[in-house]
C-alpha cells in the first residue's frame, strides 16, 4: 500500500499560493522538531534528567527538564519558516522570529509532561495564524490558518489539520533511521498518511474526566458523570468507561480513532474556576481539529472557536469530542430543565444549607 507522505500532501494543498507556502514550510518545521523531541523522549533516562524541575511558573506550574529542551528545539525549527511572532507555554512573553514573516504560531511544546518519567505518551500542541500585527496570537480560534499535535508513543504521529479535514500522519521509522537529530533533512521529515479525514463517532460510551477532583465540580458536570456511572439502569440507559491519562495529546488522538468525551471542567478548587487549559495553545487547535473531524469542543457553554483571547496565557475550561456528548454536556449547563430527575438528598446542598 502506498502511503502519501506528509511534504506530498502539503505541496498538494499550498500549489502556488504565497501563504498556504508559508503554512506548509511551518508545518515541516514543526514536524521537525517532533522528530528531535521524540528522539530525547525515546532515550529516557539515558539522555539525562528529562523530568527535573528547572524552576516554576508565575502561576506555579512546574517546568521540567524536557519542557525547556523542547521549547528551544521548536523556536530554533521555527527560525526556518516564514514565523513572525511565537508564543509558547514556556515564555511569558510573545518572541519575534521573522520581522519579515507572515505566520503567527502558539504552541505547548511538551503537553503532558508530568508523564515524562513513566513511559506515557505526551506530545506537541500548535496552533498557525496569519499575523496581524502585535496581537495576532490573540485571534479567535476561527481564524486558525492550520493546527495540530504531535504524539510520541509507540508511534511518532502527527495529527493535522488545514481547514479542510482532520488527518493522521505517522513517522516512518524505516527511513528515519538513517536520518541524524541535527541533520536539516528534519525539515521534510518523513512522515506517512495513514488516515485521511477522520471522523469522530458522534455518539460514545467513553469519556475522560479526573475523577480525584469530583467533590469540585459544579452541578452540571457531576450530574453527567454520575448519570454515566449509573449505567443500564441510570438515565442513560448504557454502559460507559472511563478513561484518564494526564496527558491530553493521548486523550485526543484516542478520541479521533475510536471516539469518546474529554472534560477539564472549572472547579471550586484555588485558581481552578477558569479552568486550567489554555485556550490560546491548547484549547484552539484541539477544537479546530475536533470540527475538521465533524466533534465539538466548548469550554461547557460556548464554541471554544468563538472564544477572543484575552491573553496569551488565557485559562479555560475544555469539553471535546463526540459531538453528542457534547452537546449533552452544554446543555446539562446551560438548560437544567434538560437534567434527568434525581432525589434532592443526593444534591451537593443539604436540608440544613442555604
Amino acid at each position: 500500500m502506498t502511503h502519501e507522505t506528509l511534504q506530498d500532501h502539503l505541496e498538494r494543498w499550498a500549489e502556488t499560493d504565497s501563504l498556504r507556502q508559508g503554512v506548509a514550510a511551518t508545518v515541516l518545521a514543526l514536524a521537525g522538531a517532533g522528530i528531535a523531541i521524540s528522539e530525547l523522549i525515546a532515550a529516557g533516562p539515558l539522555a539525562g534528567a528529562m523530568a527535573a524541575v528547572r524552576g516554576y511558573h508565575e502561576d506555579g506550574d512546574s517546568q521540567k527538564e524536557l519542557d525547556v529542551l523542547a521549547d528551544q528545539l521548536v523556536m530554533d525549527a521555527l527560525r526556518t519558516a516564514p514565523v513572525a511572532v511565537l508564543g509558547s507555554e514556556e515564555l511569558p512573553e510573545p518572541v519575534e522570529l521573522d520581522p519579515r514573516g507572515t505566520l503567527a504560531v502558539a504552541v505547548d511544546p511538551l503537553d503532558g509532561s508530568s508523564n515524562i518519567d513513566i513511559n506515557i505518551s505526551v506530545g506537541t500542541i500548535f496552533s498557525i495564524l496569519p499575523f496581524t500585527g502585535p496581537n495576532a496570537l490573540l485571534q479567535p480560534g476561527s481564524r486558525q490558518l492550520a493546527a495540530g499535535f504531535l504524539v510520541y508513543g509507540p508511534q511518532v504521529a502527527l495529527v493535522l489539520t488545514l481547514g479542510a479535514g482532520t488527518h493522521i500522519f505517522i513517522l516512518d521509522p524505516t527511513s528515519y533511521r538513517f536520518v541524524k537529530v541535527q541533520d536539516p533533512v528534519l525539515r521534510n521529515p518523513v512522515f506517512l498518511k495513514v488516515r485521511d479525514s477522520i471522523v469522530v463517532p458522534p455518539e460514545t460510551t467513553e469519556y475522560a474526566i479526573n475523577g480525584s477532583n469530583a467533590r469540585h465540580w459544579d452541578n452540571a458536570i457531576r450530574y453527567y458523570v454520575e448519570d454515566c456511572q449509573a449505567g443500564t439502569e441510570g438515565p442513560r440507559g448504557k454502559d460507559f468507561n472511563t478513561r484518564w491519562t494526564a496527558s491530553m495529546v493521548a486523550e485526543a488522538y484516542r478520541i479521533l480513532t475510536r471516539g469518546g468525551v474529554y472534560l477539564y471542567p472549572g472547579d471550586a478548587r484555588k485558581g481552578y474556576a477558569n479552568g486550567r487549559l489554555r485556550l490560546v495553545y491548547e484549547a484552539n487547535p484541539i477544537a479546530f481539529l475536533m470540527e475538521q473531524a465533524r466533534g465539538g469542543a466548548t469550554d461547557g457553554r460556548r464554541r471554544i472557536l468563538d472564544i477572543i483571547p484575552s491573553e496569551l496565557h488565557q485559562r479555560i475550561p475544555l469539553v471535546f469530542g463526540s459531538r453528542a456528548e457534547v452537546d449533552r454536556i452544554a446543555r446539562y449547563h446551560c438548560d437544567p430543565s434538560q437534567l434527568p430527575e434525581r432525589s434532592p438528598l443526593f444534591g451537593r446542598r443539604g436540608l440544613l444549607r442555604a
